[in-house]
C-alpha cells in the first residue's frame, strides 16, 4: 500500500485543486494532506499579520474539510523555506511517502525552495509532481517571436483564444477514501481571530456562497460602479483568492454562468469582471516568466536610476492617513483599520506616494504586503509597478492622477472620506476634496495641512522621469 502526500501551500481548498485531484486517482492509495507554517519566511516576505491569522484559521477549516473525506492532515511548523527539505526527508524516513504532491509558486524563493525539495524527494526515491494551479492559464503563453507577452491587450487576446480551445473542466470535491488512515492528523495550534479579521469569515463554503452572491447580485453593475468606494460594488474575494480557498477557475465559471457562456460580447459588468480576472493571469505569468519582478527590481530596469526623494517624514504621513490630501487618507486610513483597500484607491495611493511624492514604490510595495489581508505577490507587485510607471504595460510617466479629480469623481459627495475621516464630517461640498486653509482652520482644526503642492508635485515627477 502506497502513502502519498498533498503538500498544500496557498491552495487551501479540497474542490477545484489540481494536486488534490491528481493525488487522489488511485483509490488504493492512503492520502495525507500536509502544510507547513514557517513564520520567519512569512515575516521575511512582509507577510502581513492580518493575512498569517486568515491563512492559519483557513488550515484548520482545511483540516476538518479533509478529515470528512477520510484524509488526516499534518501540520508542520518551521522557521524559514531552508528547514523544509529536512522536514520532507523525516516524513519519507518515519512514514515511507513514494510520491508527493503540490501546486506550483511561481516567486524566486518558492522555486528555489521546491527545487531543493525535489532533489532531497528523489535521493530517497521519492517522486515530486507539481501542477499549474494558481493562475486560470497554466504560465507559458508566448508571442509569434516566442517570447513572453508583457503588453496586457495581446496577452488577453492570446488567453481568450487559448481558453476557448482547451476548456478546462473544473475539478470536483475528491470522494471518501475507503482505506483507513494510519497516521492521524496533527494537533493544531488554537488561533484566535484578530479584529480586523473577523468580517473575513473562513471556509470554502463561505468563499462560494459570497462568489455566488456576487454573481447573482452585483455583477452586472459592476463596469459602472467598481470604482465608489462608498458601495459595496466589488467582489470582495481577494482575501480568499489569494489564500486559495476558491480558485480563480470556480470564479470565472460562475461569471459565464452569469455571462450566458459568453467570454467577452456579453453584459459589460460581466465582461469587465472577467477582464480584471484575465489581468490576475497576466501578472502571474509576468512573476513566473520574469524573476527579477520577485527580487525587489523593476520590470523595466532603466527605472532604477530614478532619484527617488524618499523623504521619510513624507512616507509616514502616507502610511498614516495624514497627509492632508483626503481622499489619500482615507484609502491609507482603511488599509489600517480593514487589512484591505478598494481597488480604486490603491491606485490612486500608489500614484500619489511614487508620483506626487516620489518616493520609491518599493516601499510602497512593502507596506501594502505588511497590511493587506490579500497581499498576493504577482497581484500587489504587478499594481505597484503599474502605478509608477516601472513595470510591464504600466501608465505612462506622464499620466499622473490628481487625487482630488479622482476624489470628485469617485466619492463626489465626500461619503467615503468622512466614513474614515471624522475630522472632516463639518465639511460639505466641493470643500471635503481639499480643504482651504480657512475651512480647514474653521471647520477640522485638527485636520493636517496639505504636504505637498499636486501641481509642483506632478511637475517635479514629470521632470525626474524625463530625464531617464
Amino acid at each position: 500500500m502506497k502513502n502519498k502526500l498533498i503538500w498544500f501551500r496557498h491552495d487551501l481548498r479540497i474542490t477545484d485543486n489540481t494536486a488534490l485531484t491528481a493525488a487522489a486517482e488511485n483509490p488504493s492509495a492512503c492520502l495525507y494532506g500536509l502544510f507547513i507554517a514557517t513564520p520567519g519566511q512569512w515575516r521575511q516576505h512582509d507577510m502581513a499579520a492580518v493575512r498569517v491569522n486568515f491563512i492559519r484559521r483557513h488550515v484548520s477549516a482545511l483540516r476538518d474539510s479533509l478529515s470528512e473525506i477520510n484524509i488526516p492532515l499534518l501540520y508542520m511548523e518551521v522557521d524559514n523555506f531552508s528547514e523544509i527539505p529536512e522536514v520532507f526527508k523525516q516524513l519519507v524516513e518515519n512514514y515511507g511517502f513514494s510520491d508527493v504532491y503540490a501546486n506550483h509558486e511561481y516567486g524566486w524563493n518558492e522555486k528555489q525552495r521546491d527545487t531543493t525539495v525535489q532533489y532531497r524527494l528523489e535521493t530517497h526515491n521519492c517522486h515530486f509532481h507539481r501542477f499549474h494551479d494558481q493562475s486560470m492559464l497554466a504560465p507559458g503563453l508566448m508571442t509569434n517571436t516566442g517570447k513572453p507577452y508583457s503588453v496586457f491587450t495581446p496577452f488577453k487576446k492570446s488567453w481568450l483564444g487559448k481558453w476557448r480551445e482547451l476548456r478546462p473542466l473544473l475539478q470536483s470535491k475528491p470522494t471518501l477514501r475507503l482505506l483507513p488512515p494510519t497516521i492521524p492528523s496533527t494537533v493544531m495550534p488554537e488561533i484566535v481571530p484578530m479584529p480586523e479579521t473577523n468580517v473575513w469569515e473562513i471556509g470554502e463554503v463561505v468563499a462560494i456562497k459570497k462568489l455566488n452572491e456576487f454573481c447573482r447580485e452585483r455583477i452586472e453593475d459592476y463596469k459602472g460602479q467598481r470604482d465608489i468606494p462608498a458601495l459595496d460594488s466589488t467582489s470582495y474575494l481577494s482575501p480568499w483568492l489569494a489564500a486559495g480557498v476558491i480558485s480563480p477557475r470556480q470564479c470565472l465559471d460562475a461569471a459565464l454562468n452569469a455571462n450566458k457562456g459568453r467570454l467577452s460580447g456579453g453584459l459589460e459588468g460581466i465582461d469587465t469582471w472577467i477582464s480584471e480576472l484575465i489581468w490576475r493571469d497576466f501578472y502571474i505569468h509576468i512573476l513566473d516568466s520574469f524573476p527579477k519582478v520577485s527580487k525587489n527590481r523593476p520590470f523595466k530596469l532603466k527605472t532604477e536610476n530614478i532619484r527617488w526623494r524618499n523623504i521619510d517624514d513624507d512616507f509616514s504621513a502616507w502610511c498614516d492617513g495624514r497627509t492632508g490630501i483626503p481622499i489619500v487618507d482615507a484609502g491609507m486610513r482603511q488599509l489600517r483599520q480593514k487589512g484591505w483597500m478598494h481597488n480604486r484607491l490603491r491606485m490612486i495611493v500608489a500614484m500619489f506616494l511614487s508620483k506626487q511624492l516620489l518616493i520609491d514604490w518599493r516601499r510602497g510595495e512593502r507596506y501594502f504586503m505588511q497590511h493587506l489581508i490579500d497581499g498576493h505577490l504577482a497581484s500587489n507587485n504587478g499594481g505597484w509597478q503599474w502605478a509608477a510607471s516601472t513595470g510591464t504595460d504600466a501608465v505612462p510617466y506622464f499620466r499622473i492622477f490628481n487625487p482630488v479629480t479622482q476624489s470628485q469623481r469617485f466619492d463626489p459627495d465626500g461619503h467615503f472620506i468622512k466614513r474614515y475621516i471624522p475630522e472632516l464630517v463639518a465639511i460639505t461640498g466641493k470643500d471635503i476634496h481639499l480643504p482651504t486653509p480657512s475651512v480647514r482652520a474653521a471647520l477640522a482644526p485638527n485636520y493636517p495641512a496639505p504636504i505637498v503642492d499636486l501641481k509642483l508635485g506632478r511637475e517635479r515627477a514629470l521632470s525626474t522621469f524625463a530625464a531617464l
